[in-house]
């Protein structure tokens, strides 16, 4: 397996690293989409949401327990989690993770 996300979670190629815990990994996005653009990402490789099993619903809830403890860090007062599923969903890397927008000084951009 060839994956990203694994390489960064193993410390193997960079990335800016916000936060860690056993199973989770928090980065900048390469590719910005807010002011504050992080990728909140489990350590364990799962091609998508549509991939999780039953099973890992707690998985699941640890995804968004950690990037609400990492916003509140970051100062956030609002912000955006956003799942892309597939890559007709907009997923342009094969494994599950959370993007946590925020920072904008007004209102929302849409």
């Amino acid at each position: 397996m060839d994956c990203i996300f694994c390489s960064i979670a193993k410390h193997e190629s960079p990335a800016d690293i916000v936060a860690e815990t056993p199973d989770m990994i928090v980065f900048k996005s390469i590719k910005p989409s807010a002011p504050i653009h992080l990728l909140v990402v489990p350590r364990r490789h799962i091609a998508s949401v549509a991939d999780l099993a039953d099973t890992d619903s707690e998985l699941a809830g640890e995804v968004i327990q950690t990037a609400r403890r990492v916003a509140r860090d970051q100062g956030l007062e609002g912000y955006k989690l956003i799942f892309n599923v597939g890559r007709k969903g907009g997923q342009a890397v094969d494994h599950v993770h959370l993007h946590l927008l925020g920072g904008w000084q007004g209102d929302a951009e849409e």
